[in-house]
């Protein structure tokens, strides 16, 4: 007779995995320009990352870019880099920038 547990076990020395969930993103800007990036959160939310991604679009002076539900959409969920983590544990979000997005 076998026994289960109410929690996963975990190995001696490792951390629990996190998985993180990634939102491609696309917005396009009142002068035509398009950016691509992904938004990544914890929380596999799409108003969450639709928020975020305004607000990290108007951080970079483009808040007049517009990002809607039909191209803000959840992509896959991983275990992300120490350097997005890290982002996302101090700001609640990531951003990782791809096509057409500032340096």
């Amino acid at each position: 007779m076998g026994s289960t547990l109410p929690f996963p076990i975990q190995p001696q020395g490792r951390k629990p995995t996190t998985l993180s969930h990634v939102f491609d993103t696309y917005a396009k800007t009142a002068q035509g320009r398009k950016l691509h990036f992904n938004v990544i959160l914890d929380e596999q939310d799409q108003q969450q990352a639709i928020s975020r991604a305004k607000q990290w679009l108007a951080g970079i002076n483009l808040e007049d870019a517009v990002v809607t539900p039909e191209n803000c959409f959840f992509y896959h969920s991983l275990e992300v880099s120490a350097d997005i983590r890290a982002d996302i544990d101090k700001n609640g979000y990531a951003i990782y920038k791809m096509e057409g997005c500032p340096k």
